[in-house]
C-alpha cells in the first residue's frame, strides 16, 4: 500500500497527516504555526520516517502556483510576515527527496470533497471556508482552477448592510470585502465577543447570512457551479446554513433556474468529510505529483 504525506499549512496550525490511495487518513498531528525556523523542523521530522512516496501541501496564501515561474512553490505576499517569499515546496523537496504537490489550502479542501466527498458526482463546484479568513476554492472539470494566480474569492466587494453596526472593516485592504465583513475576526470586531459566544443572538446570524448570501449569489452568477460547499469554523453555528440558503433564494430573486438550484438544501451544503477534507485533498495532490513524476520518466 502506497502512503502519502499531507500538509494543511494554516496561519495558526499546521496539520500533518499520512493517507492512502483511498483518501483514508491513517495518522495526523497538529503543530502550531510559528516562524519557518520553528515550524519546519518538526514537520520534516514527522514526515521523514513515515514511508511516504510523495507529499501534498495545501497552503495559506497568496502562493505562486505557476510551475514555469522562478518562485513556484513560494508563499508570496502573505500578511504572516515570517513566511513571506518562503520556498516551502523547495524546502520539503530538499529535505524529503520526494515529489511535492502544491495548491492553496481552500483548493485542497475543494479537491478533497471533489475526489471523495459531496461533490464527487459533479464536475464544477466551489468550496467556501469561513473562519479566521474567507477563502474560495474553485473546481472546474474536476480540477482546481488557478487562473492568473488563484482565486481570492474571500475579497470580492459587497454592499454593506444599512444596519451593520461595525465601523470600518475586518480586512486591512478593503472596506467592504466578504472577509472584512463576515470572517471570524469581523464578527468579534462588530459584536465585541467571539462568534461562539453569540449563538443566541439572531441578529448576528441574520447579518452574517446576508453577506454570505450576497457573495454566493455573485459566485453563482459568475461561475455557475453545480454545487456549493460551506465550511470553516464560523459555519459550525447550526442555524447559519439554513439562513444562508434562504438569503440566497431571496437575493437570487428567481433569476437563475436549473436542475441543481431548484433544491437549495442539496445545492448549498456543509462539509461531508468530518473536517478531513483539507488533508484528503492534500493526499490527492501528493498522488498527482507522484503520477506526474512517473509519467516523466
Amino acid at each position: 500500500m502506497k502512503r502519502f504525506g499531507a500538509l494543511e499549512a494554516g496561519g495558526t496550525k499546521m496539520v500533518c497527516a499520512v493517507g492512502d490511495e483511498q483518501g483514508r487518513i491513517l495518522e495526523r498531528i497538529s503543530i502550531p504555526t510559528g516562524t519557518p525556523a520553528d515550524t519546519m523542523p518538526p514537520m520534516i521530522a514527522f514526515f521523514r520516517d513515515k514511508g511516504i512516496c510523495a507529499l501534498g501541501i495545501g497552503c495559506f496564501g497568496p502562493v505562486d502556483l505557476d510551475k514555469n515561474s522562478p518562485t513556484y512553490g513560494h508563499i508570496t505576499s502573505t500578511p504572516k510576515l515570517p513566511w513571506q517569499n518562503y520556498p516551502i515546496v523547495q524546502e520539503f523537496r530538499k529535505a524529503l527527496g520526494i515529489p511535492v504537490g502544491f495548491d492553496t489550502d481552500v483548493n485542497a479542501s475543494a479537491l478533497g470533497e471533489a475526489t471523495w466527498g459531496c461533490t464527487r458526482d459533479v464536475k464544477n463546484s466551489i468550496y467556501i471556508t469561513v473562519g479566521t479568513g474567507v477563502g474560495v476554492g474553485v473546481i472546474i472539470d474536476g480540477k482546481p482552477y488557478h487562473g492568473m494566480i488563484h482565486p481570492e474569492g474571500g475579497h470580492i466587494l459587497l454592499h454593506r448592510h444599512p444596519q451593520d453596526p461595525m465601523e470600518g472593516s475586518g480586512c486591512p485592504f478593503h472596506e467592504t470585502c466578504l472577509e472584512g465583513l463576515a470572517a471570524g475576526p469581523s464578527l468579534e470586531k462588530r459584536w465585541g465577543v467571539k462568534g461562539a459566544e453569540l449563538s443566541d443572538n439572531p441578529a448576528v446570524w441574520e447579518l452574517e447570512a446576508y453577506y454570505l448570501g450576497q457573495a454566493i449569489t455573485n459566485y453563482i452568477m459568475v461561475l455557475s457551479p453545480e454545487r456549493i460547499i460551506l465550511g470553516g469554523g464560523v459555519m459550525h453555528q447550526p442555524c447559519l446554513l439554513p439562513m444562508v440558503r434562504r438569503e440566497v433564494a431571496r437575493q437570487m430573486a428567481g433569476y437563475i433556474r436549473g436542475k441543481g438550484i431548484e433544491d437549495l438544501q442539496t445545492y448549498i451544503v456543509g462539509v461531508s468529510l468530518n473536517d478531513n477534507q483539507g488533508a484528503m485533498g492534500a493526499v490527492k495532490l501528493a498522488m498527482e505529483a507522484l503520477a506526474e513524476q512517473e509519467a516523466a520518466k
